[in-house]
């Protein structure tokens, strides 16, 4: 794990020696002289620790730990001191010090407390960030059910976990919860997974949430701020929206691809990115890049291992597993929720069928889910074919059967082009074609 750590202490040769060992073990340390230099490059860096000596030229240590955690509740103050007693440790840690270490200090004991101390700070800036996403209603478990190859490339991919994912699919088909499932079952699943969409943000607001930024990088930026990267340290990190990632923001994304560092906005200081990148689009990537929204280069590095999850009309043998386990406690579905189920389109895959189930459910009030309570419009199945006569067989003409066929489906979709080209399987544009070639 990277952090930043900040060293205060008026002793030049004790400073640089601190500075220069947590900078070996891979760390990004700055140093201060004076408590309230200190103070300027904790609001302008926002670091994890701050190593602090309790006697320094112009405040008490214990003055400047009140400040500094006034400023950022979540940053972890160790303090250093030649002059340790039990009254002023005792007096350090009721005041929020995460530890008091006497000088002369060996030097793996203070690397373990800097561990220690910054592990907290980070688990509560985790979880102020999954409260903020969006969760399922309780009750409503996520989709459990993949086709026998998913499961196999999530496995794949939870093997390879340096390599970065590409899921696509059409919007609601579960790529959220792939991505969860890929971080769940590889050897990151005891860090941080964190999400983020790309098209919820402003192009600047959303590299401030991604890269973090330093104090006064943009308007507003009174303090600095520790960006989603950091947070989520050597775990996972999932865009979802790709294909929504603001031109000018791609570049920066695809330094971290190639080189595992980025910058804070406003910032000099080149930080380790560690996390796992699994993205998500609902649009394809080469037609993205074909239009110029998407560079090509970054594309090509996100697709190392792709997995395609097919729309819920394509998997009909899931719709009935994922109802079931959709359901709240207590529901059940009933026959002919179960037939309408099956035979409606789902354009809103997974997550509207998710949803169905939710209201489904609530408008049922305990009773027996039937297909009234679902309010799903599927239209009346086609009529068995009449069985030709072998005479009727040899002069009916290809042609003749098209026309008919789309004639049929032009009636029973009450003329619905859009519908009717959906129950023939074909395009919107070869329905119109052959309409216009029939006469019809």
């Amino acid at each position: 794990m990277t952090l930043s750590v900040l060293v205060v202490d008026d002793d030049e040769s004790i400073r640089t020696t601190l500075v220069e060992f947590f900078v070996s073990l891979g760390h990004t340390v700055r140093g201060a002289g004076t408590a309230s230099e200190g103070r300027r490059l904790a609001q302008e860096h926002a670091p994890d620790v701050v190593l602090l000596d309790l006697r320094l030229p112009d405040a008490n240590g214990l003055v400047a730990m009140t400040a500094f955690k006034a400023d950022d509740p979540d940053v972890a103050v160790i303090l250093l001191t030649g002059f340790a007693d039990v009254r002023t440790a005792v007096q350090a840690m009721h005041e929020g010090a995460s530890d008091v270490l006497e000088k002369p200090i060996d030097l793996q004991t203070l690397a373990a407390a800097v561990l220690r101390s910054a592990e907290p700070g980070r688990l509560r800036q985790e979880v102020s960030i999954l409260r903020a996403q969006s969760r399922p209603p309780s009750g409503v478990s996520d989709p459990t059910v993949f086709d026998p190859t998913i499961e196999q490339l999530v496995e794949l991919a939870a093997r390879n976990s340096d390599a970065p994912v590409l899921l696509q699919g059409e919007t609601g088909t579960g790529k959220g919860h792939i991505a969860r499932l890929i971080h769940d079952r590889s050897s990151k699943n005891a860090l941080p997974f964190i999400e983020i969409n790309c098209a919820s943000l402003s192009s600047t607001f959303f590299e401030s949430e991604l890269f973090g930024h330093e104090r006064g990088a943009f308007t507003d930026a009174r303090a600095a701020k520790r960006g989603l990267l950091e947070i989520a340290g050597d775990g996972s990190i999932f865009l979802d929206e790709v294909a929504e990632m603001a031109p000018d923001v791609q570049p920066r994304f695809l330094k971290v691809l190639e080189d595992r560092t980025f910058r804070r906005l406003g910032g000099t200081t080149v930080l380790h990115a560690g996390a796992r990148i699994i993205v998500a689009t609902n649009q394809p990537l080469p037609q993205a890049v074909a239009n110029g929204r998407f560079r090509a280069d970054l594309f090509y590095r996100l697709q190392v291992l792709t997995l395609t999850v097919p729309p819920l009309r394509e998997r009909v043998g899931d719709i009935l597993p994922l109802a079931r386990a959709f359901l709240p406690r207590g529901a059940r579905l009933g026959q002919s929720a179960e037939d309408i189920l099956r035979r409606y389109d789902w354009p809103g895959n997974v997550r509207e069928l998710k949803n169905t189930i939710w209201r489904a459910a609530i408008l049922a009030d305990g009773a027996e889910i039937h297909s009234g309570h679902l309010g799903l419009f599927v239209s009346e199945p086609l009529p068995a074919p009449e069985p030709l006569s072998q005479r009727e067989m040899a002069s009916e003409s290809m042609r003749d059967v098209e026309r008919g066929a789309i004639r049929h489906a032009l009636s029973v979709t009450g003329g619905n082009r859009s519908k009717a080209a959906l129950r023939l399987g074909i395009a919107r544009s070869t329905l119109l074609e052959k309409i216009k070639r029939f006469g019809l």
